[in-house]
C-alpha cells in the first residue's frame, strides 16, 4: 500500500489522530512513506496530500512535465533536504528545510529535476500540485537514477546523503 484512501465529506480537517495514523502506517511500509490524499477524487484539479516519511525512504529524482505542474512543498514536522539536479544529474540546488526553522514552503515549477531527502524520522509534508492527475503523466523519472527497489538504489540514496552532510 502507497496511500491511505482518500478522504471524504465536504469538510477535512488534518487532526493529531490522522497524524499519527499515517506517521504508523509510514513505519510499517518497506517504502518508509504513506500518503494521504486530501483531494476527494483523482481528478481533482488541485491535488493535496500529507506525506508522512521517515530517514532511508527512497525519493527517486524526478519532475512534473506537464506544463501546469508547478509543486509547492511545506514542512509540518521534521527535516529534509530538498534537492535540484540539472538535466544530467548533477545537484544545482540544497534547500534545506525544517520544520521549526524558516523557510518552512518551497515551490517549484514544471520540468524541473527534484527528490527529497529525509533527516529526522516522522517527518511530515503537505504536498499541493495541480491536477488532475494522470499515472502516465504525472511524473517522469530521472533516466541517470536507480530504480526505486533495486540494488543500487540503496547505494544512491546513501551517496546523495553524504553530499549533503557535507
Amino acid at each position: 500500500m502507497n496511500a491511505l484512501q482518500n478522504v471524504e465529506g465536504s469538510v477535512f480537517r488534518l487532526t493529531n489522530d490522522w497524524i499519527e495514523k499515517g506517521l504508523a502506517e509510514s513505519r510499517k511500509s518497506a517504502r518508509k512513506r504513506m500518503i494521504l490524499p486530501i483531494h476527494r477524487t483523482q481528478d481533482a484539479i488541485v491535488q493535496r496530500i500529507a506525506n508522512f516519511l521517515q530517514p532511508g525512504t527512497y525519493i527517486r529524482p524526478h519532475k512534473h512535465p506537464r506544463p501546469h505542474a508547478s509543486e509547492s512543498v511545506y514542512i509540518e514536522k521534521g527535516a529534509i533536504t530538498l534537492l535540484i539536479f540539472d538535466n544530467v544529474g548533477n545537484i544545482t540546488e540544497k534547500h534545506w528545510m525544517h520544520f521549526n526553522q524558516g523557510g518552512k514552503l518551497i515551490d517549484i515549477e514544471a520540468n524541473v529535476w527534484h527528490a527529497m531527502l529525509i533527516w529526522y524520522p516522522d517527518t511530515v509534508l503537505y504536498e499541493f500540485k495541480r491536477g488532475p492527475y494522470d499515472v502516465d503523466e504525472d511524473k517522469q523519472f530521472a533516466p541517470w537514477s536507480p530504480e526505486e527497489g533495486s540494488d543500487e538504489a540503496e547505494a544512491y540514496l546513501k551517496k546523495l546523503l553524504e553530499l549533503c552532510r557535507a
